[in-house]
């Protein structure tokens, strides 16, 4: 199979690091792993791993919201790779993806959130919708009671779940990370945003340059 057919995938943005080739919507080959902060030096490792070495005519990079260091990480890798090999790059939300693979294996579901951590207490939320697939307003940055509240009695699927858990009886919550390997479930124009960062709230470091000191 020529790299000319193909999409490689990059998935950094939580606790998992993953990688995935993609032909078309049929997958090739996959990584997968829980990493926690170890994304830099699994990544390109990882991408090594696939056929070919994962060279492909296009790259998919998760751009958040999630981890400011994972997603920035991710997308540094994507963006160096785009120069070398001289293909595009684009980037999907963590946050579809994750709906988008709810979806695929709970068939009939019309309508779920998706509640990831995201820092200072606080998570990432977002509700979706199956037919079409799309999205039911903006993500928030919300505190665990405010997401709670928001939630009412969809089920909700994330890495943020558990902190809702203990916030009400009855909730349907499916702890999960996004995987690369779901990237072949988004429709096209959820896998067509720019190469940039998603963050969902200001970092809490920023470089000189941002700074405007540099």
């Amino acid at each position: 199979m020529s790299s000319s057919d193909l999409t490689l995938v990059i998935e950094t943005a939580t606790a998992a690091c993953s990688v995935a080739l993609l032909d078309g919507t049929t997958l090739v080959a996959a990584a997968h792993e829980v990493v926690g902060r170890g994304h830099a030096e699994r990544l390109v490792p990882m991408i090594a791993s696939l056929p070919g070495e994962g060279r492909a005519a296009r790259i998919l990079v998760d751009v958040g919201p999630g981890s400011f260091t994972g997603v920035r990480v991710g997308l540094a890798a994507a963006l160096g790779l785009s120069i070398g090999w001289g293909v595009e790059v684009q980037g999907y939300s963590s946050l579809a993806l994750l709906a988008a693979s709810g979806f695929a294996v709970n068939a009939g579901m019309p309508q779920l959130a998706v509640i990831l951590e995201g820092g200072h207490g606080e998570v990432f939320m977002q509700a979706f919708h199956s037919q079409p697939f799309g999205e039911d307003g903006p993500f928030r940055s919300l505190v665990p009671a405010a997401a709670r509240e928001a939630l009412g009695a969809l089920p909700a699927f994330g890495s943020g779940v558990r902190h809702l858990a203990a916030l009400g009886e009855g909730l349907e919550l499916h702890e999960t990370l996004p995987n690369a390997a779901d990237a072949r479930l988004l429709p096209a124009t959820f896998a067509a945003l720019p190469a940039r960062p998603i963050y969902g709230r200001a970092p809490d470091a920023k470089t000189l340059a941002e700074r405007g000191l540099a």
